[in-house]
């Protein structure tokens, strides 16, 4: 292609690709699929490093002192804790941008089209508490109650991607809105029962930080400079008041303003205005270098752009690929190093804990989605989406067992004073988390026909435009 004609587009190579129009829920799927791809890939280089001759060095690496501050304030921890601590932080904030878009506009703000995944959620974190706490009733191996109760989505989406064309969107959305409740379940836990003991002078700067948070939010600021600053002293108030330094994010992540500014036909008359004056200018001078006038214009024109999008829905947008292809891989390369030999698999099987974890993602899982589910849809409190029946919930059940990220993070929470107890619990997830993954794909693959892509894309437009409906009658 000439790019020196003025008449013609230059095309990089790959920007096709990324000029498909893409909806929210289409990018969070495709990048989550992904990123449990990667996941799923940095997980065996750590069990191979962590198994192999270099496992010295890998452990040693972790362990690695860390400090950035300046003297007399600084922060010094091992690369392992700035993994968990500090950049799963950064996690926590994606996680809690999602949760309020969701509930405020998404899959969770409307009751009728909620409940169904919410009562899900509650039973797939219910039932495998039940069970691991029936295995272990008393004495340390209690504290790990909190490991099967989560699920994780990027892996969960990614066994779900291989289908392709056999499981519906729907089932997609399901699974979506099934996790996000999910997290929000775990980070409560994570809140209320994985502490250690409180620094109250440390908690009260954390308060004054998240009512100085509000206060922006309430004042109209848009700016994410000022949110950025009182989220990192949120950060270390957290760190140093025994209350999980991950939580954080959440906090800030619940303040930024999910409102924009201009509304889109306050826009749409701005960028006419904006388009007579860019045509203007074009005729006198069609250099843009040359032009200031023109790039002036242009500007402004990517200005009203950035204001016509919610503060938390442009950081949320930008935060997503960082996240999925960088800091969940790093925490899979940080935590899921376990020695795998044969003292560890006879251990799996007897150890209590790797036993209630196992059992719990296996079984309780796939008992309290699918059963929940099956209840409060025959009590007449929900239905089904149209394309969906109990085979595909089934399904979605099996995968809720995949719990590799949060189940590992509570983990390392609970067990903290005991290696051992840790190497116990990431045995059952490792192992609980394949087998429901090669179970539910199985399953899905086995009980579901392939749709081809015109019904396919002819169903999608049917939910849209019943969404499109509903949205109207009420």
């Amino acid at each position: 292609m000439n790019t020196n004609s003025p008449d013609k587009e230059y095309l990089a190579p790959w920007e096709k690709a990324f000029d498909r129009i893409l909806t929210p829920l289409d990018e969070f799927i495709h990048r989550q699929t992904t990123s449990g791809i990667l996941l799923f890939i940095c997980a065996i280089v750590a069990i191979f490093l962590a198994n192999s001759q270099w496992s010295g060095t890998y452990h040693d690496f972790l362990k690695t002192s860390f400090s950035i501050g300046i003297p007399g304030f600084e922060l010094s921890k091992t690369i392992h804790h700035w993994v968990n601590d500090g950049l799963m932080a950064l996690f926590f904030f994606v996680v809690g941008l999602e949760l309020k878009r969701e509930i405020l506009v998404g899959e969770l703000s409307d009751p009728r089209l909620a409940l169904l995944p919410i009562v899900a959620a509650i039973g797939g974190m219910v039932v495998p508490v039940a069970i691991y706490m029936s295995i272990n009733p008393s004495g340390h191996a209690f504290d790990g109650w909190g490991i099967p109760m989560a699920t994780d989505i990027a892996f969960a989406l990614g066994t779900l991607a291989l289908l392709g064309n056999r499981i519906p969107k729907s089932l997609l959305m399901f699974l979506v809105a099934l996790a996000i409740v999910d997290d929000l379940g775990a980070v409560l836990v994570i809140a209320l029962f994985y502490t250690e003991s409180l620094n109250m002078l440390a908690l009260l700067v954390a308060a004054i930080m998240v009512a100085m948070l509000l206060a922006l939010n309430l004042g109209g600021i848009r700016r994410t400079s000022p949110y950025v600053i009182l989220g990192l002293i949120l950060w270390v108030a957290m760190l140093k008041s025994g209350v999980h330094a991950t939580l954080a994010g959440i906090f800030l992540a619940f303040t930024i303003p999910m409102r924009p500014k201009y509304d889109p036909v306050r826009f749409l008359q701005q960028f006419s205005d904006l388009v007579a004056k860019i045509k203007t200018a074009y005729r006198t001078e069609t250099n843009i270098i040359k032009n200031d006038q023109l790039r002036a214009h242009f500007q402004s024109l990517g200005n009203g752009i950035q204001l016509v999008q919610a503060p938390a829905q442009v950081l949320e947008h930008k935060l997503h690929i960082p996240t999925a292809y960088f800091i969940l891989p790093i925490f899979s390369l940080a935590n899921a190093g376990i020695l795998v030999d044969a003292n560890s698999l006879t251990s799996l099987v007897t150890n209590p804990i790797s036993v209630g974890i196992a059992a719990g993602l296996i079984f309780g899982k796939l008992i309290g989605i699918a059963g929940f589910s099956w209840v409060v849809v025959k009590l007449g409190f929900a239905s089904l989406p149209r394309d969906l029946d109990f085979k595909h919930i089934i399904g979605a059940g099996f995968m809720g067992g995949i719990g590799f990220t949060m189940s590992i993070f509570i983990a390392e929470l609970g067990f903290a004073h005991s290696p051992e107890d840790i190497l116990m619990a990431k045995t059952g997830i490792l192992f609980a988390s394949l087998v429901t993954g090669i179970a539910g794909f199985s399953w899905l693959y086995l009980t579901s026909k392939k749709v081809p892509a015109g019904l396919a894309a002819e169903t999608d437009s049917y939910n849209e435009a019943k969404v499109a409906m509903d949205s109207v009658q009420r």
